[in-house]
This record gives structure tokens, sequence and C-alpha cells, in this order.
């Protein structure tokens, strides 16, 4: 490896423990409790150094976020393979919930806390992309059920909307530790989400085949 290939090799060792030590201390301590010495400390360099890579700490919490959904996209590769848009919306809820409870400090950067999305609003030419292309592909699975007669028809709008908001609530329940009176560890957690969700499209499905 020549002296470049190093100097780069350096470059990505450092900002990647930039973005590990910040998440862990906004996770800890909260964004708003979180200085950017304090980010050096943890790392053991100066505030000049983290600086050279991000101008802010608002900077580094959008990339955390992106990070985020990037990490959430690994979940969901197979799912434009399933050609059956029901099949498919069953299959993008049960991908939510497990990202959702295997990375609860992601999600929780990415759907709960407000430090994000007032980052975006103070960074310029921002905007949350990654969040509307999700959104945007839970819209088109649902209008492909509603063209196909597969579910009741209604404004997909709020269909999306209703359905983000029943695995949202279930995940971040869990998360928080909402659900330890109903349920014990992540994994009968996760039978009592999908069976939720399974009957809640169960209620939408026209088609007389119920999952």
């Amino acid at each position: 490896m020549g002296i470049p290939e190093r100097k780069e090799k350096q470059k990505l060792e450092i900002r990647k423990a930039i973005l590990d030590a910040s998440m862990k201390l906004f996770v800890e301590q909260g964004f708003e409790n979180v200085s950017m010495r304090k980010i050096a400390d943890l790392i053991e360099y100066s505030p000049t150094t983290v600086y050279l890579y991000f101008k802010d700490k608002n900077e580094i919490l959008y990339n955390l976020h992106e990070m985020g959904f990037q990490k959430m996209a690994e979940y969901t590769t197979e799912l434009w393979t399933i050609k059956n848009p029901l099949v498919r919306l069953h299959k993008m809820g049960e991908y939510y919930i497990r990202f959702g409870l295997e990375n609860p400090a992601f999600y929780d950067l990415m759907f709960i806390l407000q430090a994000p999305m007032e980052a975006l609003q103070g960074m310029e030419n921002c905007e949350w992309k990654s969040g509307d292309q999700a959104l945007g592909k839970l819209k088109e699975t649902l209008q492909e059920c509603v063209d196909k007669n597969l579910i009741v028809k209604g404004d997909v709008d709020a269909m999306a909307i209703a359905m983000w908001s029943l695995v949202h609530g279930m995940v971040s329940l869990a998360i928080r530790n909402r659900f330890d009176k109903v349920v014990t560890g992540n994994q009968e957690a996760a039978v009592l989400m999908n069976k939720g969700l399974t009957w809640y499209l169960n209620a939408l499905d026209a088609s007389g085949n119920k999952t």
C-alpha cells in the first residue's frame, strides 16, 4: 500500500471514529448536551481535527441519519423482487420491525429524536431525501395494491401514514421497554408485533386471501 492509499485509509478511519463516538454520545447524553470538543475528547483527537471532517455537529447528525437509512435499505434488498404487492407490503412491515428492534440507536436517531429534523432545517440545500424515498416506496406498493383490488380502496397518502404509524408505534414502544409487561425480550416482541401487523393487513385485504 502506497502513501496516498495509507492516507486515505487513515482519513476513513478517523471519519468513522468521529461518527461512532458521536452516535455513542448522542444516545447517552442527548444531542443538545454534546459538543464537538466532547466528541474530540472521546476519540483522543483535537477539536480542530474533528472540524476538518465535519463543519458542525448538525452535519455529523445528518451523516449518521443517512447511515441509518443505508443500513435500513440492507434489510429490504429482496423486497423489490416480490411481484405480489400485498405480500411485499407485509414484508415491508416485517423488515421495518426487525430493523428497529436490531438497531434501536439508529432507529431512535432516524424516527424519534427531533434533533435530526432540526438539523435538516438548519442545513442549506438539505432535504429528508432518504426518508422521502422510503415513504415513496410504501406509497407505490399501496397504490399497486389498490390498483389490483387487493386492499380496501382509500387515500394512499393517508393509508401510508396509517401503516407507518402502526409499525413505528410498535417499534417505539418496544425499544423504550414499554412491552416489558407483555413479552420477554425482542424475540417475543417481534412475534407479537408481526401478529399485529398481520391483523392490520387482513383488515385491509379486499381479495379474500387472508395472510
